[in-house]
């Protein structure tokens, strides 16, 4: 038997090249989520807040599995060579779109995803999906990974990551992506601030009440990172965004209102028909 030799340039080349391939397949622009949310995602509140058409997501399940198999399909190896914006979108991306499977699995039949949940297992902690080679719950993509301390260090992503309630932040009508995703974290941050069902001040009692969020996740907002340094000034950071007044903008930006939290919405966040 006769072997052919092979140049070790050549050998080198290949290798290169069946990476650069394997790392390609994957999707960056997520269009097949992208395309489900602009297809059922309805925009309410002048753009600020969203519902979610469940049912439509439903008609188009296979769809969404199909996406769902391209982000479990992506190994540990290639997700650790993408830069830093490519991963983080694809976790916010995988963490909403995994949550719009979990509700699928019982909707319509519930009110509010806690209804997934049990006395002894909430429904963000259960694992139902795989990711990067292990099987995973929403919890450990939000905590473990997005907030894991140096990972990101990212507080926007509290208005980017949706948990399918009333309460949350909206669920964007479009894919995050790598080379939009300051922009679309800032935009996130100023449509959440500016949606008066979950945040709002009142100049009489110069209190700015907002939305549970920001007692829950205080610390993110206090480490420095991104220029947060305190809620008062994040709160001063979006005050165009909080204020209806050019006065009631210039007592947010000045800072030492009071501050209530408001009760958390959980009442699932679907179309009402």
């Amino acid at each position: 038997m006769r072997y052919r030799f092979i140049p070790r340039s050549t050998l080198l080349l290949a290798l290169m090249l069946a990476a650069f391939q394997v790392q390609a397949a994957f999707d960056h622009r997520h269009v097949a989520w992208d395309t489900l949310l602009k297809k059922h995602g309805v925009l309410i509140s002048n753009g600020n807040a969203s519902q979610v058409d469940y049912a439509g997501f439903k008609n188009d399940r296979a769809t969404l599995k199909a996406y769902l198999d391209s982000l479990s399909a992506v190994p540990e190896a290639d997700y650790q060579r993408w830069g830093k914006p490519q991963r983080l979108a694809f976790l916010i991306n995988a963490y909403n779109a995994f949550t719009v499977e979990l509700i699928l699995t019982r909707y319509p039949d519930l009110k509010s995803i806690k209804e997934l949940g049990s006395l002894l297992q909430s429904p963000w902690k259960k694992t139902f999906f795989n990711l990067l080679g292990q099987e995973r719950s929403l919890d450990e993509v939000e905590h473990g990974m997005i907030r894991a301390p140096g990972a990101f260090d990212e507080p926007r992503i509290h208005a980017a990551v949706n948990c399918a309630s009333v309460g949350c932040p909206m669920l964007r009508d479009e894919a995050f992506t790598a080379d939009r995703l300051d922009g679309q974290l800032e935009d996130s941050m100023w449509r959440f601030l500016s949606d008066r069902s979950r945040n709002w001040f009142d100049a009489a009692s110069n209190t700015l009440s907002v939305s549970k969020i920001f007692d829950w996740y205080k610390g993110d907002f206090e480490q420095g990172h991104q220029g947060f340094t305190s809620l008062d000034a994040t709160f001063a950071r979006y005050a165009d965004a909080l204020g209806d007044t050019p006065q009631a903008q210039a007592a947010i930006r000045k800072g030492g209102l009071k501050i209530r939290s408001l009760e958390y919405d959980w009442a699932l966040n679907a179309v009402r028909r």
